[in-house]
């Protein structure tokens, strides 16, 4: 059975264009690279109701994994975990694993500015998780990741933060995708293709996918007119890293010829 995952990013200022969405991009390429496929990834701001649309949607699809990123912080506008907690329709509560992470991390903040950090009520609040779920060390920051399971999906909440995000991700994650992908491997090539408009090798993809159904291969144009520029991505799956590169092969093999006979050069990437 495929892993699938979802990702939801909260925050105002992916929005408002005020921060580049890179954990996105980033948690794709990775999860992909893993043999996970990721279905959808959505974008939703810091409202309890926004986030909590988001995580009913994304349940009622039933993904192997939702990855949320943002909103785990001290402030007011912190709101991914009492909007799961709202959802799923379980209390909040202070968690004693995910206390002790905090209160370490303060510790040892304060041995490094030499003076006693108070674990104030806001800072508390990083500590308090829907009922059930499960802390993640968070070696960069303060405020531990979540899992919570419900049904078959399992929710990951992670920072906001790249740095935090992806050492949650790369620690704690990671694991838990390749366990449920399993023995499956990836394997990727790009071609760089010049002289042919995106529109004209379109069918060519379409025919090249049709005829090698376990290939996808994604157009992305780089450079417009007078001399087009396109970058072709090919990805399989397959038991074994040898058997997905022969399907990769197998369709670079298709469609190189059709391109050349339309005009277009070819070049490895």
């Amino acid at each position: 059975m495929a892993c699938i995952v979802e990702a939801i990013c909260i925050g105002n200022e992916l929005l408002i264009g005020q921060i580049v969405n890179t954990n996105a991009q980033w948690l794709a390429k990775y999860i992909t690279s893993l043999g996970g496929k990721v279905r959808r990834i959505s974008i939703v701001g810091d409202s309890f109701d926004e986030i909590s649309s988001a995580l009913r949607g994304s349940l009622l699809r039933k993904p192997t994994f939702i990855i949320t990123t943002g909103g785990l912080g001290p402030t007011f506008d912190d709101k991914t975990l009492k909007s799961m907690a709202k959802t799923l329709k379980i209390p909040l509560e202070l968690n004693e694993t995910a206390l002790d992470m905090v209160r370490e991390k303060y510790h040892l903040y304060g041995e490094k500015v030499k003076k006693t950090i108070e674990l104030t009520p806001a800072r508390l609040k990083m500590a308090t998780l829907p009922r059930g779920a499960v802390p993640l060390p968070n070696p960069v920051g303060t405020a531990p990741g979540v899992l919570l399971e419900s049904e078959s999906s399992k929710i990951v909440a992670l920072p906001g933060v790249p740095g935090e995000m992806k050492a949650i991700f790369e620690d704690s994650v990671v694991p838990m995708i390749s366990d449920s992908v399993g023995s499956l491997s990836v394997y990727g090539r790009s071609l760089r293709v010049k002289g042919i408009i995106e529109s004209e090798i379109a069918p060519l993809i379409d025919a090249t996918m049709h005829e090698n159904p376990y290939v996808y291969v994604k157009s992305h144009p780089k450079a417009p007119e007078p001399i087009p520029l396109l970058e072709l991505y090919f990805t399989a799956t397959s038991k074994s890293r040898g058997g997905a590169r022969k399907l990769v092969e197998e369709a670079v093999k298709m469609i190189s010829p059709l391109i050349r006979e339309r005009g277009g050069k070819i070049e490895d990437v």
